[in-house]
């Protein structure tokens, strides 16, 4: 039994090969160039837009996972246009898609993936398809508060800023607890739909700030910046793909939260919570 991961030497597909791998399980990596995975372990280069290529790749395998990658928006809809062709023609046992932090668990709020995009396309073309399907649906990554600018600073000066007001709630998630939840539902296939991953109750900035300040051992206090601030910070490092981030969390300042819903979460339909902040940090050994 196979299991094809792709984006395997990224931030979301990474966990979930080494979680496999542990498992025991029978792995390939799907990556753009197959040189860059660990010898020893399969792999193969691929392009997510060639649909005969990925038909080939996902004929007879356990499962697949897959996930998105950030894009020119054409490009971006040509690849899902092509995953979904090659799962629809391939057929293997079971799909698990990331939705890497876009919201399609939450209709009629303006936060919602639009019908047309290409996440909403992978999802709608691959249930069409008949496979067994289930869609990992997390909100803001704690991963995000790793960026010198959150972190160092925070290290530094005691000041945990982000572009969030400070009682905005969100359901924080790991790609650690992605990769929990994927892993779980690439062999349940019981579950199906949409499985929503973050903290239930949504945190707060003060409530992030006390995380830290326990890993640290230190007083930490939360300072919500502006998106455009946030902006100003993070465009040496990102460039031109600043712009959408900011737009971004100007979007999420419209809004009261950005909580899960308990009734599709990962707590509630396969029994996972998230880990704590201050555990993740000593995970990761911050």
């Amino acid at each position: 039994m196979v299991y094809i991961v792709h984006g395997a030497t990224g931030a979301q597909g990474s966990p979930v090969l080494h979680a496999l791998r542990t498992a025991g399980a029978q792995t390939v990596a799907a990556v753009r160039n197959s040189e860059a995975v660990t010898p020893g372990i399969a792999a193969v280069s691929v392009d997510l837009g060639d649909a005969a290529a990925l038909t080939e790749l996902y004929r007879d395998v356990e499962g697949v996972f897959v996930h998105l990658p950030m894009g020119a928006p054409d490009q971006v809809a040509a690849q899902a246009e092509a995953v979904g062709t090659a799962i629809a023609q391939a057929q293997p046992a079971r799909v698990v898609i990331s939705t890497s932090g876009q919201i399609v668990d939450q209709p009629g709020s303006p936060l919602q993936s639009p019908e047309d995009s290409p996440i909403r396309s992978l999802i709608r073309s691959t249930t069409d398809s008949g496979v067994s399907v289930a869609v990992v649906a997390p909100r803001l990554y704690l991963e995000n508060l790793l960026l010198p600018v959150v972190l160092g600073h925070a290290q530094e000066t005691g000041a945990l800023r982000y572009p969030l007001p400070a009682e905005f709630p969100v359901s924080w998630s790991s790609h650690l607890d992605v990769a929990d939840a994927a892993v779980q539902l690439l062999a349940d296939t019981s579950v199906t739909g949409t499985v929503a991953v973050g903290a239930l109750p949504g945190i707060t900035g003060p409530g992030l700030a006390d995380a830290f300040a326990q890993r640290f051992g230190s007083a930490v206090r939360y300072e919500a910046l502006t998106p455009q601030q946030f902006g100003e910070l993070i465009t040496p490092m990102f460039g031109p793909a600043a712009a959408p981030v900011v737009g971004l969390y100007e979007a999420l300042g419209t809004q009261p939260e950005n909580v899960i819903a308990e009734a599709n979460s990962a707590q509630e339909l396969l029994g996972l919570q998230p880990r704590a902040v201050d555990d993740w940090l000593r995970e990761l050994g911050v």
